[in-house]
């Protein structure tokens, strides 16, 4: 990669990583992710320094972390950090970047309930990042989250304390390591991609995204079958489950709940680029 002079200016610097990441055919807006983050500059804050020389020490961290990303890992992982609903949350390898689809869940169930008290369960919450959504919204609710990974549930405990959130936090395989109670809301966003699916996958996310975190048996499928068998012990009278999926698979997610819960309202819901991407699933 080409080098700039010792001491660029921020612009400079960020128009040099912009150009080694397309070159690379990485993401370019990369580039300001991360001058931002290692700055700990807002994007108006950043403007005003452009034509400023960058400091020394930020510089070499910059072009490391650019060489990183241009190698392929992901952005978030190198800075260790990542937005979520308005959100600065810690990430590592032991957890999913968050998406912005999954923001898309967090707004259905924030415009379904304003109630000022609901018991709420996450399930496999990895950097916690739905339920501090969540705590962070409506503070009166009563947010538990629950991984099967223990490393994950670090990462969501540091995120809940620098958040100052009282998240409780459980490891759990679904509901076999929680308390015996039932709550008005459960909502997940679990692992369910098909194993055969890897050809067509982003080398980043294969290299270094959690595999227990992406990957479900039954063509993606396992844990939406257990989840149809076991939710409705959980939940509250009139008690509501919210999930994330692959966008093909809304069709048959949908149909697994019909039967599975015959008395419930199943209700598939679009994201923003129009495919099927979430389910609520309503007790009567």
């Amino acid at each position: 990669m080409t080098k700039l002079p010792e001491q660029p200016t921020y612009f400079e610097a960020q128009r040099w990583a912009s150009f080694c990441l397309t070159t690379a055919n990485q993401p370019a807006d990369a580039a300001r992710f991360l001058l931002l983050g290692l700055t700990k500059l807002d994007q108006t804050q950043l403007l005003v320094h452009y034509r400023e020389p960058l400091p020394r020490a930020i510089w070499e961290r910059y072009q490391a972390a650019i060489q990183r990303v241009v190698a392929g890992e992901p952005a978030q992982y190198v800075l260790g950090r990542a937005p979520f609903y308005g959100l600065d949350l810690h990430v590592d390898p032991a957890v999913l970047i968050p998406r912005v689809e999954t923001e898309e869940l967090v707004d259905w169930i924030l415009t379904d309930y304003a109630e000022p008290a609901l018991t709420v369960l996450d399930i496999g919450t990895g950097s916690g990042a739905i339920a501090l959504a969540l705590q962070t919204a409506r503070p009166a609710w009563q947010l538990t989250a629950s991984d099967i990974s223990a490393a994950a549930l670090q990462v969501a405990k540091q995120n809940a304390q620098e958040l100052q959130l009282p998240v409780t936090f459980y490891q759990s395989d679904l509901f076999a390591g929680l308390p015996a109670t039932s709550y008005d809301v459960i909502v997940s966003n679990p692992p369910y991609i098909a194993t055969s699916e890897t050809a067509v996958m982003d080398a980043n996310v294969l290299d270094y995204e959690p595999k227990q975190a992406l990957f479900a048996d039954h063509q993606g499928l396992a844990i939406y079958e257990q989840l149809a068998q076991t939710v409705a012990a959980h939940l509250a009278p009139q008690g509501r489950l919210y999930l994330e999926f692959g966008y093909q698979q809304g069709p048959t997610v949908k149909r697994l709940f019909e039967q599975a819960l015959p008395t419930a309202e199943v209700t598939l819901r679009q994201d923003m680029a129009g495919h099927d991407r979430m389910l609520r699933v309503a007790l009567p």
